[in-house]
């Protein structure tokens, strides 16, 4: 057993070593070709990038349950104003990473901010929270709700079976994965084509309420006699339905209680997470100087504006009442105006969350990949493929943490507990940009923001981490104490050096590495450091 275990270890050495690239002219091939580098290779376009974005942001929540922002807003008018002030927020929040991620080029986002900013610790709980619920419950959620649109069909008067829908999620979840650790380029080629689907489905959706206006029995002289030249809105609805819908008044009824308006805004808040997708992959665009910037400034007003449209659409085909009830607005909107053709939404609703779990994937992998590579997980995930220079043991680790969470029954309660996490490490990666800028002020940043816009995000962020704590406080505490679990972990894991860890986590990372070295044919790697020399 010795000499099997001596070969094996012989034979890990010669496909890759098992120890860290110990300087730069170490990571070059024999012929000092930059392209023979063992590290992942830039192979996201601009046109990758802005579908990534896009594709993560608009998952299944505009399409099932829009319905939040109503139901605490009140009125149309005050909900569609909430949408806009949430679209510009959450593009302060990208105008912010835009310089955060062409100041620091490495991928991972708000870990990487937070760990180049305030060091280890936070960097590490971040990390913890990510791997223990936020992306797997996440990633299980998404998979469930594409498998109960996806057999909606086969079930229209009655639930579908449990064990059915589950198995589909799981395939699901397993496919994604399989085809992330091909080729970066498939993974990419996916999130293209459905998030091309995705917004085809809204407009499609739009187009059916502007469809909606004109249609009717409706003579010309009806038509001469209800314009309102000052209030063409209302003149619109008024012919589609009959009456107004709300959009006479829009503002009537408009909730003056600060803690719904603040729940309203929270929700419509949730609809645009996302747009820091493309900063988990930023070792993978191609000239992410040019193409980050751009892509966050393409995708953000196309989200924002469909966003609108979208809800628009519902307010003219259904009435308040209709809306608050509905558990899938969107489905509700198709059985009313699609007739024969109402299929079109659960199938669209399903590719959507196809799209937003493939962007979910690529960038938790890379999280994973980025947080070992670090040293605060194995160093296992942090290998790459010879070949295909896919991360592919980040990638199985994240599905096999999301195959976990689909046994959990109750996944969706889970999610709770980590309701306001976003904000707090969104929010600290913000700060880490004024804290840079005032202990690094000759650092390069090729692109440089007002700091007004930085200082604005990090309040409101503070406020956006109180509501949860003030609303559903129970929920709020079980994920701080969660989070804070990770707390001995590091100590343990992390900080002590390494002779001092448990021998047993030590043993671990070093067989762990070795054994997938040899299944995967995979290669430890570091971070590019020449890029990173140059910006220092």
């Amino acid at each position: 057993m010795g000499d099997l275990r001596q070969k094996m270890g012989v034979v890990s050495q010669t496909i890759c070593p098992s120890s860290r690239v110990p300087s730069e002219d170490d990571l070059k091939a024999p012929n000092g070709s930059k392209e023979d580098k063992m590290q992942m290779k830039r192979e996201i376009s601009l046109t990758n990038g802005i579908c990534l974005i896009v594709g993560n942001m608009i998952g299944s929540g505009i399409f099932v349950s829009p319905k939040g922002v109503l139901m605490h807003s009140g009125s149309y008018g005050l909900s569609l104003l909430i949408w806009a002030i949430g679209g510009i927020f959450s593009v302060v929040g990208a105008l912010c990473y835009v310089e955060l991620g062409t100041t620091i080029t490495k991928s991972g986002a708000s870990y990487a901010y937070i760990l180049e900013s305030f060091g280890g610790f936070l960097a590490f709980i971040r990390l913890w929270t990510s791997i223990l619920m936020i992306e797997p419950a996440s990633q299980a959620i998404i998979s469930l709700t594409f498998a109960n649109y996806l057999v909606q069909a086969f079930y229209p008067t009655c639930q579908a079976p449990y064990d059915s829908v589950r198995l589909i999620a799981a395939a699901c979840l397993c496919t994604l994965i399989f085809i992330n650790c091909a080729y970066v380029k498939w993974g990419t080629f996916i999130q293209d084509i459905f998030t091309f689907a995705k917004i085809m489905a809204l407009c499609f959706i739009i187009v059916v309420g502007i469809v909606k206006i004109f249609s009717g029995e409706i003579t010309d002289e009806y038509v001469y006699e209800h314009i309102d030249a000052e209030a063409p809105l209302q003149t619109l609805v008024f012919l589609s339905t009959g009456e107004t819908n709300g959009f006479e008044a829009p503002f009537e009824g408009s909730s003056t209680d600060p803690g719904a308006i603040s729940l309203a805004l929270y929700s419509a808040l949730f609809s645009y997470s996302g747009w820091d997708t493309l900063n988990f992959v930023t070792e993978e665009i191609q000239n992410p100087d040019r193409n980050l910037p751009l892509a966050i400034a393409i995708s953000m007003p196309i989200v924002t504006i469909i966003y609108l449209l979208t809800n628009v659409a519902y307010y003219l085909v259904l009435d308040m009442p209709s809306l608050l009830a509905s558990d899938a607005v969107a489905v509700t909107f198709g059985n009313m105006v699609l007739g024969p053709f109402k299929w079109i939404i659960p199938i669209s609703v399903a590719m959507s969350c196809y799209g937003g779990l493939n962007a979910s994937i690529i960038s938790a992998s890379r999280l994973f990949f980025v947080g070992a590579r670090e040293g605060h997980l194995p160093n296992s995930l942090s290998l790459i493929h010879l070949e295909r220079y896919t991360p592919i043991p980040a990638l199985i680790f994240n599905g096999l943490m999301g195959l976990i969470y689909l046994c959990v029954e109750d996944v969706f309660q889970l999610i709770n507990y980590f309701s306001f996490s976003n904000w707090l490490f969104v929010g600290l990666s913000v700060a880490g940009l004024i804290y840079l800028r005032i202990t690094e002020p000759d650092r390069p940043r090729p692109v440089k923001l007002n700091l007004f816009f930085a200082y604005f995000y990090c309040l409101c962020s503070l406020f956006l981490v109180v509501v949860p704590l003030y609303g559903d406080t129970i929920n709020s505490l079980i994920g701080l104490g969660l989070a804070l679990s990770g707390a001995p972990v590091y100590y343990m894991a992390v900080y002590l050096p390494e002779e001092k860890r448990p021998k047993i986590i030590r043993r671990f990372n070093g067989w762990a590495t070795r054994l997938i070295q040899v299944l995967f044919c995979c290669c430890l790697t570091d971070w590019d450091g020449e890029a990173g020399a140059k910006r220092q």
